[in-house]
């Protein structure tokens, strides 16, 4: 599991430093003409700014408890976006999965991230 977690962790810092750096091409006119692509796009995005938040916690247990809350949010997000435009089964069956696996992490964490607050 904590071999898991730095890899999960380690790619969560990398997608947010290349995000980062590549931050400029956001501002541009560019912007999908497709309706799940605004949703993609949009939830991405919100993802994105909640993953960085997460960064100023000032433990870095914590830290990692909101970007991956932040991260699973958003996989989810992402996940309901596919289940509703989305028309392959493989993908449509994995989008399911996502949502099923994550919900009880995303939870797990919260539940760890109210216990350090006492």
């Amino acid at each position: 599991m904590k071999k898991f977690a730095v890899i999960l962790l380690t790619g969560l810092l990398s997608s947010t430093f290349a995000i980062a750096a590549n931050n400029h091409h956001h501002h541009n006119h560019n912007q999908p003409n497709t309706e799940f692509g605004q949703a993609y796009l949009s939830s991405m995005t919100e993802m994105h700014h909640d993953m960085e938040q997460a960064a100023f916690a000032q433990n870095p247990d914590i830290s990692f408890a909101q970007g991956m809350i932040a991260h699973h949010q958003g996989a989810i997000e992402m996940a309901k976006i596919q289940l509703k435009y989305g028309k392959d089964p493989e993908m449509r069956k994995l989008a399911e999965q996502i949502i099923q696996a994550q919900e009880p992490e995303i939870k797990q964490m919260e539940d760890w991230l109210k216990q350090q607050a006492k």
